[in-house]
């Protein structure tokens, strides 16, 4: 039930913090970290580079996570070259939040570093 309402909590102060770092007007570079961080999390991406004004992503996507290996360099890793767009980059962030172990450690550690609510204040 505690991981339930941890889980609930962190998904919703994700969409707080995504509404608050979406606004086309006033990007921050803090704002553009926090949006290729998930955009990297939800598509497995190797590479990404968001381009706000024409509303496109374009980005490398892992075709083969056991080629990958964080101990050496990985030059020859098979990647999908992707080009996508989005209408709406608030909604289309949100739908790229995802509820498994990793990616919820990967948001608690957004929100710790980009916001001012403390892993206390979550679990509470």
């Amino acid at each position: 039930m505690e991981n339930l309402i941890l889980k609930t909590r962190i998904l919703s102060e994700m969409e707080r913090l995504i509404d608050l770092h979406s606004s086309p007007r006033k990007l921050s570079d803090e704002g553009k970290t926090i949006h290729e961080s998930i955009v990297k999390q939800c598509y497995n991406a190797a590479d990404v580079q968001m381009d706000y004004h024409r509303r496109r992503i374009n980005m490398h996507l892992v075709m083969d996570d056991a080629l990958y290996s964080p101990e050496k360099l990985n030059v020859n890793l098979p990647v999908l070259p992707m080009n996508l767009y989005y209408i709406d980059l608030r909604d289309f962030l949100k739908s790229c939040l995802q509820e498994d172990t990793k990616s919820l450690a990967l948001y608690a550690r957004i929100l710790r570093d980009h916001s001012s609510i403390s892993l206390e204040e979550l679990s509470a």
